[in-house]
């Protein structure tokens, strides 16, 4: 159920958690990635949501603090994308369409 929240401060901590889940053990991206189907659609929907408001001139202290969701949500793609295995780049394609490749960068 909280997966499916839109409080950004419960976001944010399951992005801090599922970015140390996939790294605290071999294997743990790979095992995953069946499953992004069902964590990936609220990133885009965040993902989306962040670039909109993020287009003020103003200071944003959230990226020091990392309680920013949009850049939160990238690192943890990009973790996903490292940890994932062969297929997960492709899996992360599907459901977040504007996602581009860390690894090809």
């Amino acid at each position: 159920r909280e997966r499916n929240t839109r409080d950004p401060e419960i976001i944010c901590t399951m992005l801090k958690v599922l970015q140390q889940l996939v790294t605290s053990a071999d294997m743990v991206g790979e095992a995953l990635v069946p499953y992004y189907r069902q964590i990936l659609p609220i990133f885009n929907l965040f993902k989306t949501k962040q670039n909109k408001d993020n287009a003020s001139d103003r200071i944003d202290y959230s990226q020091q603090k990392r309680t920013n969701v949009a850049d939160l949500i990238e690192e943890t793609l990009e973790v996903f994308e490292t940890h994932g295995g062969d297929d997960a780049f492709i899996n992360i394609k599907y459901m977040i369409p504007t996602y581009e490749s860390y690894c090809l960068k």
